[in-house]
């Protein structure tokens, strides 16, 4: 495809795990030796840097020079004055964060190379001012005609209409206008797109494969567990408080939208762990955050699709200057003190059992710093002939990386990380298992949490992932049922990974509100199940 046009302008969407980067990297190799072009630049969020760097070394011989905002001042001291770093160096992998100020953005835009990769190209178009400027900076790229730019993302319409129609945009200005031009001019656009829009699924390549087998059979497997006794009250108590929170009136609006985002991540902090819970609570929120901050807060909290940044594993702020909260810091205390009697733990030493003795490897994914290791201490202690290692958003990437090699050497390993790993690592060389420990709520992290393992050049010709969710916890039971649940069953009539809907933060504000204004009466769904000599 890339080939047939004169300017290449294509938007790589397919499948995690099939291969863009390698796609990618093969159309600028062929650029390169041809002549065509003298350099290129890749720009991906910050976390994929390194990632970008190592790829095009190891599998295409082109050495880049990573430019990030820790790295762009070591590399100007080493040139003339005067000389732009974009210009010394013909290869470069940019972090989009890095040139987002006005200044370095049109240093970029006066030297820039004349191919462009984008990496994770839906967060440069969904909504928020950060992906504004991106989607902007992006544009003036397009609008050489001469330019080459290859975009890649495995969810190309993120339940942005409108973000979607900018992306086809910058492969040509018609294309944008497909949503709102008559349907036989749809169809004449349609079709001039289908020379620049590649998305294949993984059923489409092993269709195309003589041989069969291309990727791992996958089984997908859902465990449950209870809470009881304390952990169960802990819980009801942090929904009662939470939901006291919501219901509170008189305050002012942009402060009290904080504070109930600070009250969901709280909830998303007790349902992960005890020791995740006593993070949040002990750190003080900020009710009057600049906007900017206040969107970043709130992208973290839903795992927003526009947030490009999961190695933002850090508890977040939950404490609001509430007397309130002094007895559930006390609870949380108790409980973080006991790990071993954590009714969560407990079910996931059973769910690996078998699937370490199956010879499996598996990576534990948490969404915080503080379960992650909390996890890993006590799978250390209960699988003695196991090497237990734990991978968090603390560790730059470069030690990210020394470490899975170093896990790797071992014959029975277990790798627990937060979704600093979800993108940007392929795992598949060392380990062939998932397990969610913690639920995202938004199934594209599920998806891409699997597809470290479930991903070209797997060895194993089964991979497995077990999603854990508590049964007594009616935050997960709504986060299963009306996301996950329904995304996975369009994903297995499709074929293609399905992002949140429209506007997914409102979606997911809505169904949290109803799950804590029916607390009280899942609450009493419970005692009845139990008084019925069924719990």
């Amino acid at each position: 495809m890339a080939l047939k046009l004169d300017v290449v302008r294509l938007l790589i969407a397919d499948d995690v795990g099939i291969g863009k980067t390698i796609e990618a990297g093969l159309i600028l190799r062929e650029l390169y030796d041809r002549g065509e072009i003298d350099g290129a630049t890749v720009l991906c969020p910050p976390h994929l840097v390194e990632q970008w760097v190592t790829e095009l070394e190891s599998k295409f011989a082109i050495q880049a020079a990573a430019v990030t905002a820790s790295s762009a001042g070591r590399l100007e001291r080493d040139l003339p004055s005067g000389e732009s770093v974009f210009r010394a160096y013909p290869f470069t992998v940019v972090s989009l964060d890095f040139i987002k100020s006005p200044q370095r953005r049109n240093e970029f835009l006066a030297r820039a190379q004349e191919f462009v990769i984008v990496d994770e190209a839906h967060a440069c178009v969904a909504r928020g001012d950060a992906r504004h400027r991106r989607f902007d900076l992006l544009r003036d790229l397009a609008a050489n005609d001469d330019r080459h730019l290859v975009m890649l993302t495995a969810t190309p319409h993120s339940g942005d209409e409108q973000g979607y129609w900018n992306l086809l945009s910058l492969l040509h200005p018609d294309f944008g206008r497909l949503g709102e031009v008559s349907p036989d001019e749809r169809q004449r656009l349609r079709v001039r797109l289908a020379a620049h829009f590649v998305q294949r699924r993984r059923i489409d390549i092993d269709a195309w494969k003589s041989q069969k087998g291309t990727f791992p059979k996958h089984e997908r497997l859902e465990e449950d567990y209870r809470l009881d006794g304390r952990h169960e009250a802990f819980l009801f108590e942090v929904l009662d408080y939470c939901a006291e929170i919501v219901e509170r009136k008189g305050e002012d609006a942009r402060r009290q939208r904080l504070a109930f985002w600070g009250t969901l991540a709280l909830m998303r902090c007790v349902a992960s762990s005890p020791a995740a819970a006593l993070k949040a609570l002990r750190t003080r929120a900020q009710l009057d955050a600049p906007e900017d901050e206040a969107e970043a807060i709130a992208e973290a909290v839903f795992d927003s699709e526009a947030d490009d940044r999961p190695d933002d594993d850090v508890e977040p702020a939950a404490d609001i200057g509430d007397p309130a909260l002094q007895k559930l810091i006390e609870t949380a205390t108790v409980l973080a003190a006991e790990p071993e009697r954590d009714p969560k733990l407990k079910a996931l030493v059973k769910d690996l059992e078998p699937l370490l003795n199956k010879g499996f490897s598996p990576v534990v994914f948490c969404r915080y710093i503080a379960t992650a290791e909390t996890v890993a201490r006590a799978l250390s202690k209960r699988f003695k002939g196991w090497e237990v290692m734990s991978i968090t958003g603390e560790l730059p990437p470069d030690e990210r990386r020394a470490r899975i090699d170093l896990l790797g050497k071992n014959d029975k390993r277990i790798l627990v990380a937060t979704d600093c790993l979800s993108e940007g690592i392929n795992l598949q060389e060392s380990f062939d298992a998932v397990v969610h420990y913690d639920l995202s709520w938004n199934p594209t992290r599920h998806q891409q949490r699997e597809g470290r393992v479930d991903r070209f050049g797997q060895r194993s010709p089964e991979v497995r992932s077990v999603l854990m969710y508590g049964a007594n916890n009616p935050v997960d039971g709504a986060v299963l049922q009306v996301i996950l649940r329904k995304a996975d069953t369009i994903r297995k009539e499709t074929g293609v990974p399905v992002p949140m809907p429209g506007d997914e933060r409102s979606l997911t504000e809505a169904l949290m509100k109803a799950v804590l204004l029916r607390r009280r009466e899942v609450r009493q769904d419970l005692f009845r199940y139990r008084l019925n000599g069924r719990g």
